[in-house]
């Protein structure tokens, strides 16, 4: 139990102070936000990029009007999104967000961060 005026922090601890970098619960932002647009990311750049080349190449001869000519390019990229978001195959992205938060808990460098730190390194 937390002393009076002071706050105890669930994610607080570790080697800097970010978490334990082995606590594999998730929370509720990590949960519905940040594992859910990874999957969109990866569904866009791995599975759908025929439909969304056409959306996009559709939305640049369209204009504005991009609502009412895009409305089936928009309708395929989404059920292919969706298609992918569902599948079971995208359970990854879950073991791999947690791989990439226990990392940053360890050293208290986010992705980015430790990608510039290689290239340096290396060049």
């Amino acid at each position: 139990m937390a002393e009076e005026g002071t706050q105890s922090f669930r994610n607080a601890g570790g080697p800097h102070g970010l978490g334990d970098p082995e606590d594999r619960t998730l929370r509720k932002v990590e949960r519905e936000v940040c594992i859910p647009k990874m999957m969109r990311d990866i569904a866009r750049q791995e599975k759908c990029t025929a439909e969304v080349e056409e959306f996009t190449n559709c939305c640049k001869d369209s204009g504005l009007a991009m609502v009412v000519y895009c409305r089936q390019q928009n309708s395929t990229l989404k059920s292919c999104l969706t298609k992918w978001y569902q599948d079971e195959e995208f359970k990854r992205c879950t073991e791999e967000f947690l791989a990439e938060r226990s990392e940053f808990r360890r050293t208290g460098l986010t992705k980015k961060a430790r990608h510039a730190l290689e290239e340096e390194a290396k060049g």
